[in-house]
């Protein structure tokens, strides 16, 4: 499969469009379901478990699917190989992981016998799923066929799903949902790992390869701080506040990090390009993917943020019950880190591509660092409301950071950062009166005004025109032409896609 040939941005995008829709909105309605059978408690103790295993999750591939993508974006690089080495050293993480992480956990919470049962009956078996589906979505990514990626994404979605609506129909305990929750994750692994054993050798026997080492180090802190920063809240959180509060907390977050999926989907089909665009030191064509990728994820991540701004209440209620309305405010104020977190991705992936993996890191040990006093000193002051403005302000200071630390920041700023921001956030300050009268009114015109931004914007707006075009010379022929470029650059430029 990978002397196929690769598929454009376009396609990847579109790909991992439905996909990530799919999923996230399975995602959504598992833990809909999840918290509407658990009491406040229980889904309080769900959401702290679930928090270590999504940073033990990282810790199974400690930055090494990133330099997967980097090492296997230079030339002559003999895929098997570097699948086979990739794969030893994700079990070694796996098994390392699970010592020193449930060893982490009896230490600091030895007094909470039921966290800890609920640790062990999560975290194994979604762990384990976890390292498992990325072994798949990061060789699909690799190779740029993102169908297969959105596949396994897909396929542990439904798992998700459907384990939750089972047992909740069997009225299981909350231990038995925790479990039935893991092994969701486990079941695509499995799936995700015989998709890949079918279209590339993976043999242990197969020579390693040392490049996985290179910049292991860093990427494996940045990795891991990346992981850390949406976590360390719930963490934190359960000493500080009452653990029903924490519950409220984690009804409000998760819903903007579950949609966090969705400007993955540029990312994701802009990573491998930008890579590749750099190690062949095309640096205009790497700028200019840059500039347009922030762009589309600004946009992706102000369509976002609009309807749970405005309509935090609603949402809450048709979601969650008017149990939860103390949830609402929290939600709004926690929806502005979607297009924060939008743009973040595009500038970190700028740095991570152009080897200044160091900067980033950098970047995101301070967030952390100043994240975990800001939550400890709002929550201890002002609650819920308190840890929602900290998520909002963590991601405020990765933005100046990374922009700082960015070559050309002051063109990034100049074509993408000042005008969208710029024209969003006036637009949220006049909608904010009119919400007053209607908040549907209010939705209405500032969703109107984001969706002229693209026609506004004279170079995002000639890009689209090239690439629309394309489509339909494409889908006229009923082929696919020999030259497919992304939306980065056209149909002219094959090489960039």
């Amino acid at each position: 499969m990978n002397k196929e040939k690769k598929n454009s941005i376009g396609s990847n995008i579109l790909h991992l469009f439905y996909s990530t829709a799919l999923s996230s909105i399975l995602n959504a309605a598992a833990l809909i379901v999840l918290a509407s059978y658990l009491q406040s408690n229980h889904y309080g103790v769900f959401s702290v478990a679930l928090a270590f295993a999504m940073i033990m999750g990282y810790f199974t591939d400690a930055g090494l699917s990133d330099i997967t993508l980097r090492e296997g974006s230079k030339p002559k690089v003999k895929l098997q190989e570097l699948i086979s080495s990739y794969v030893k050293m994700r079990l070694a993480l796996l098994v390392a992981t699970f010592f020193i992480g449930f060893s982490f956990i009896h230490m600091f919470n030895s007094s909470n016998g039921e966290l800890i049962r609920t640790a062990y009956y999560l975290i194994i078996p979604m762990v384990t799923g976890v390292a498992l589906q990325s072994i798949g979505t990061t060789f699909y990514q690799l190779i740029e066929k993102m169908q297969y990626y959105g596949l396994i994404r897909m396929v542990s979605s439904f798992c998700l799903v459907t384990a939750m609506v089972i047992g909740m129909g069997l009225q299981l305990n909350p231990l038995i949902m925790c479990a039935l929750y893991g092994f969701s994750y486990l079941t695509a692994g499995i799936f995700g790992l015989i998709l890949v054993m079918k279209d590339v050798s993976i043999r242990f026997s197969y020579p390693f390869h040392k490049g996985l080492f290179k910049n292991l180090g860093s990427f494996t802190l940045g990795g891991l701080l990346f992981v850390l920063l949406p976590h360390i809240g719930p963490i934190i959180l359960e000493k500080t506040i009452p653990i029903a509060a924490v519950g409220l907390f984690a009804v409000a977050y998760r819903i903007p990090q579950a949609l966090q999926q969705i400007p993955f989907i540029v990312a994701g089909a802009y990573y491998p390009v930008l890579f590749r665009s750099f190690q062949n030191q095309n640096l205009e064509r790497h700028l200019d993917h840059r500039i347009t990728q922030t762009k589309i994820m600004s946009l992706v991540g102000m369509m976002m943020v609009l309807p749970f701004f405005y309509l935090s209440e609603y949402v809450i209620k048709v979601l969650f019950g008017t149990e939860w309305l103390g949830a609402a405010f929290p939600l709004k104020v926690l929806s502005l880190m979607l297009l924060l977190q939008s743009i973040n991705i595009a500038l970190a992936d700028g740095l991570t591509t152009m080897e200044k993996q160091n900067f980033r890191t950098f970047i995101q040990f301070v967030t952390v660092i100043v994240g975990v006093g800001m939550y400890i000193t709002l929550s201890l002051s002002y609650g819920v409301i308190g840890a929602a403005i900290t998520g909002v302000a963590i991601e405020v200071l990765a933005l100046l950071g990374f922009w700082l630390c960015s070559p050309n920041r002051w063109v990034l700023f100049k074509k993408s950062l000042f005008p969208y921001l710029s024209y969003f956030f006036a637009g949220l300050l006049l909608m904010e009166w009119l919400e007053t009268f209607h908040a549907i009114l209010a939705l209405s015109l500032h969703s109107i005004l984001v969706l002229l931004l693209p026609l506004l914007d004279t170079e995002l707006r000639r890009k689209i025109t090239v690439y629309t075009q394309h489509w339909i010379l494409k889908y006229k022929q009923g082929r696919v032409p020999k030259h497919s470029g992304g939306v980065g650059n056209g149909p002219s430029k094959a090489n960039g896609s």
